[in-house]
């Protein structure tokens, strides 16, 4: 069967165990490589300000090797605009994360923000950057979106991944109809945060018109036990 939504593996994880030891143990240009090569469709990397993780020279090393779709993720601040249109990646995904944050959080208020997101999207489209807004499910969101010039929207699905355990019906509701919305306006979806081998594939099976999850802190915890090869597999799996 085929698999029309994308696994892009986020290795901001990787970079932060190299980091804690210094030295280049773990490569993230090599685990790039060899996540493509296990077959991820897709690389995304979140530099945060501070590069306690992805550090911008990884992000220029990484152009050069990552074939599939390389994403990257970010505050839209001066240097984060700057460094995505020296690189030129497939696509960047616009977070509302603060320089002292520890994950994202929270998706972007677009009505509040919405000239600000609209000039920045109209700059990377001119250099044929595939721009994405990081969102919590809200259709209303998506009728923002879609005054923006946006080419697609990133579902922030950590309240999901906490619900879905104790009622998974519930915990999606609000997915899917954010989902169903922006299919009507004609804005791709993506989504991420906290999607795991436990949860993903209901979350696939229930949300209409999904392009991409991006995965990284489950995905990588995983790969410890089982291998970052029958990790990708796995993951893949549950998005067929």
């Amino acid at each position: 069967m085929e698999n029309k939504t994308r696994l892009s593996v986020n290795i901001n994880k990787i970079a932060t165990l190299r980091n804690a030891r210094g030295g280049n143990l773990p490569d993230v240009v090599a685990a790039a490589i060899n996540c493509e090569r296990f077959g991820a469709q897709g690389i995304t990397v979140h530099p945060r300000p501070d590069e306690r993780h992805i550090r911008y020279q990884d992000v220029y090393d990484l152009k050069k090797v990552v074939k599939t779709e390389f994403n990257i993720e970010g505050y839209p601040s001066d240097k984060f605009i700057e460094l995505v249109l020296s690189v030129k990646p497939t696509q960047v995904t616009l977070v509302p994360d603060p320089p002292q944050a520890l994950t994202s959080n929270a998706g972007w208020n677009i009505p509040a923000h919405a000239d600000f997101l609209g000039s920045i999207i109209a700059t990377f489209h001119k250099e044929g950057i595939r721009t994405s807004i990081f969102i919590d499910a809200n259709p209303k969101m998506i009728t923002a979106a879609k005054l923006t010039g946006t080419d697609r929207v990133e579902l922030y699905t950590e309240s999901y991944a906490r619900n879905y355990s104790s009622n998974p019906k519930t915990a999606i509701q609000d997915f899917v109809e954010t989902a169903k919305e922006a299919e009507l306006q004609g804005i791709g979806l993506n989504a991420g945060h906290d999607l795991s081998l436990t949860n993903l594939q209901y979350f696939k099976q229930n949300i209409p018109g999904l392009l991409e999850v991006s995965i990284g802190h489950a995905l990588i915890c995983d790969a410890l036990y089982l291998g970052l090869e029958k990790t990708i597999q796995s993951y893949l799996q549950q998005l067929q």
